[in-house]
C-alpha cells in the first residue's frame, strides 16, 4: 500500500527527527552504491521502448525519482500538478512508476474499459505480513480465490439479510451514544472521537460479540483496539522495502520485524477467540447466539473438501482486520465531517430536523427503517462524500499488463492513484464545486449513486474491485447522524469556529477534531435512556 508510505514519507521529510537522520543515512548509501548503475542504464537502455509515450510529469532526480518533491497532502498535490501536466501524469516513485488520473472519463477507461487489467491492488511490506500473506479481500489479486472471498462478504456477512439480522446491536450501541452526549448536555464534546467508538464497538461486536461476553469482553476489545492501533501507525512509515522491493529481503528499517510482532499478538487474539467458539458450540443448546465468528468458521467447517479456492482460518482472520481497519475510521470520518458541514449552516440542520420531525415524529425515536424516506438527509451524506471523499486516491492499483489509456502507455505494474478528490471537485462536471450543497443530489433521477457508474461521482470506487462495504457504511452513516440530529442540537463552543481543512492519509481525516456541544431538543427524557 504505497499511498500511506507516500504520505508518511514526505510528512517525514518536511519535519526534523532522530527517524530522518536514520532514514536519510540509508537513502545516501544506496544513492552512492547505486548512482552509477543508475546512469549506465539510462544510457544502455533501449530508447523506443513502448509505441506510445508516457503521461508527461516533473523530472526526477537519480534513484529516488520525485519522492523528495512531494507534498504530504498528496490529493492536493496531485491536483495541482494536474494543473499544469494535464489529467494524466507520471512519477517516478523510487524504483516504481506512478500515474495519477484526474479525469472522470480517463477514470472511465482504467475502471470500466480496462477493468480487468486494473483489478489489482499491491500490498506493502507490512500490509502482507499483517493480512496473513495479504489473504484478505482488498490485496488478494484478482482471480478465483479473490472471487471466493468477496462472494463470502457481499453474499453472506454484508448481505442486506445479515445486516439486518444485526440491527439490534447497532441500535443498542447508538442509544448508548445518545445516552452519553444526554449526560453531556450543553457541554464541550469531542465528536469525531466518540462516533469512532461508537462504530468501532459495532464492528467488533459484529465480528465476535457473540462468543466473548462481560469483562473478558471490554478486556479482549482494548488489547484488539491497541494492537490495531499499533499496526495503523507501522503501516504508515516510510519504508524503503516499499519504494525498492529489491531491498525487501534486508529491512534496514525493522518495519518487517515490527510488523511480524505485531502480527502474532493480533493472531493469538483471533486464536483465542476461535478456541472461545469452538468451546461454546459444544456447550450450547438450543437457540445459538450468533456473530461472524460462528458464522465464518461454520463456513470453514461445512465446505467442499475438494474445493479449489477453500476458505482458510487465515483468510477468515486477514477479512476481520479487513471490516475493523476499513469499516471504522471511513464511517467515522464521513459523520465528523457531515456533522461539522451541517454546523456551518444552520438552515441545512433545520430541513434535516424538519424531514426527521416529519417522519419519525418528537415522541419517538430513530429506528433504521426510517433511514430510507429521508432524502434530504441522504444528499447530506452524499455532498458530504463529494467534498470530504474518505478515501481521496482510492486504494491504488496496477496493471496486470502494459496498456494504452488516454493515448499513453501504462507500463505494467504502475502504482495507479485515482484523484477522486480532485474529480469531485472538477468545475467542469460541478456547479460551483467548492460549495457545500445537499440540494444538487436531489431531483436528478438518482444519477449520482454508489455504485460507480458515473464516474464523476466515485466515493467508494468503482468496477471490480468497488468498496464491498457499502452498505454497511450507507445504514451506520444515515441511521447515526439521524439519531443524533433527532435528539440533539448542535453547536461551537462560544468564541470557536469551524475548520475544515483535511489531513491526507490511509483515510482522509479532520486536521482538526470536531469539539461540539449538544442539546436536547425532545421533551421526553425517556428517549434519552
Amino acid at each position: 500500500m504505497i499511498t500511506p508510505a507516500l504520505h508518511s514519507f514526505t510528512s517525514w521529510w518536511s519535519k526534523t527527527s532522530p527517524e530522518k537522520y536514520d532514514l536519510l543515512q540509508v537513502f545516501f548509501t544506496l544513492f552512492a552504491i547505486f548512482a552509477l548503475l543508475w546512469y549506465a542504464w539510462m544510457f544502455l537502455k533501449p530508447k523506443n521502448r513502448y509505441s506510445s509515450p508516457l503521461p508527461p510529469g516533473p523530472m526526477g532526480l537519480p534513484l529516488v525519482g520525485n519522492l523528495l518533491g512531494l507534498d504530504p497532502e498528496l490529493h492536493t498535490y496531485f491536483a495541482s500538478l494536474s494543473q499544469a501536466y494535464g489529467p494524466i501524469l507520471k512519477l517516478q516513485l523510487g524504483s516504481k512508476v506512478g500515474i495519477v488520473v484526474s479525469s472522470p472519463s480517463l477514470a472511465r477507461e482504467m475502471l470500466k474499459d480496462h477493468d480487468v487489467t486494473f483489478a489489482n491492488h499491491e500490498v506493502s511490506t507490512a500490509g502482507r505480513i499483517m493480512t496473513y500473506g495479504g489473504c484478505d479481500v482488498l490485496w488478494t489479486p484478482y482471480g478465483a480465490e479473490w472471487r471466493m472471498l468477496r462472494k463470502v462478504i457481499v453474499l453472506k456477512m454484508l448481505s442486506n439479510t445479515t445486516l439486518d439480522s444485526f440491527y439490534a446491536l447497532r441500535r443498542r450501541e447508538v442509544r448508548q451514544t445518545v445516552s452519553y452526549f444526554y449526560s453531556k448536555g450543553g457541554s464541550r464534546v469531542n465528536f469525531g472521537e466518540q462516533i469512532f467508538v461508537t462504530v468501532l464497538n459495532v464492528i467488533t461486536n459484529m465480528i465476535w460479540g457473540g462468543t466473548v461476553k462481560g469483562e473478558e469482553k471490554a478486556s479482549l476489545g482494548a488489547e484488539f483496539r491497541e494492537v490495531v492501533s499499533q499496526m495503523t501507525q507501522i503501516a504508515g512509515k516510510p519504508n524503503i522495502s516499499d519504494f525498492y522491493p529489491g531491498l525487501a529481503r534486508f529491512d534496514f528499517q525493522g518495519i518487517a520485524k515490527q510488523s511480524e510482532t505485531l502480527a502474532r499478538r493480533l493472531d493469538a487474539i483471533y486464536e483465542r477467540m476461535i478456541g472461545q467458539r469452538r468451546k461454546l458450540e459444544e456447550s450450547e443448546v438450543g437457540e445459538k447466539s450468533k456473530d461472524f465468528l460462528e458464522f465464518l468458521l461454520r463456513l470453514v467447517d461445512e465446505q467442499d473438501d475438494n474445493s479449489s479456492t477453500p476458505l482458510t482460518l487465515n483468510h477468515l482472520k486477514a477479512l476481520f482486520m479487513d471490516m475493523v481497519v476499513a469499516g471504522s475510521d471511513t464511517s467515522s470520518n464521513t459523520m465528523e465531517f457531515a456533522m461539522a458541514e451541517i454546523m456551518n449552516q444552520p438552515k441545512v440542520m433545520s430541513k434535516i430536523q424538519q424531514e426527521l420531525d416529519d417522519v419519525v415524529g418528537k415522541h419517538n425515536i430513530v429506528e433504521e427503517s426510517h433511514i430510507h424516506q429521508l432524502p434530504y438527509l441522504e444528499a447530506v451524506v452524499k455532498e458530504t462524500l463529494r467534498l470530504h471523499s474518505p478515501v481521496p486516491l482510492l486504494v491504488p492499483r496496477y496493471p496486470s499488463e502494459t496498456c494504452i489509456v488516454g493515448g499513453y502507455t501504462i507500463p505494467k505494474g504502475s502504482q495507479i492513484f485515482i484523484n477522486v478528490w480532485a474529480i469531485h471537485r472538477d468545475p467542469t462536471h460541478w456547479e460551483n464545486p467548492l460549495k457545500f450543497d445537499p440540494e444538487r443530489f436531489l431531483n436528478n433521477n438518482n444519477k449520482w449513486d454508489f455504485s460507480g457508474s458515473d464516474f464523476s461521482y466515485l466515493p467508494f470506487g468503482s468496477g471490480r474491485r468497488i468498496c464491498v462495504g457499502i452498505g454497511m457504511a450507507e445504514r451506520m452513516v444515515m441511521y447515526s447522524l439521524a439519531t443524533l440530529l433527532h435528539s440533539f442540537d448542535w453547536e461551537l463552543p462560544p468564541g470557536e469556529k469551524l475548520d475544515f481543512s483535511d489531513k491526507f492519509g490511509v483515510i482522509l481525516k479532520k486536521k482538526t477534531p470536531l469539539v461540539a456541544i449538544p442539546t436536547p431538543r425532545l421533551s421526553d427524557l425517556a428517549l434519552y435512556t
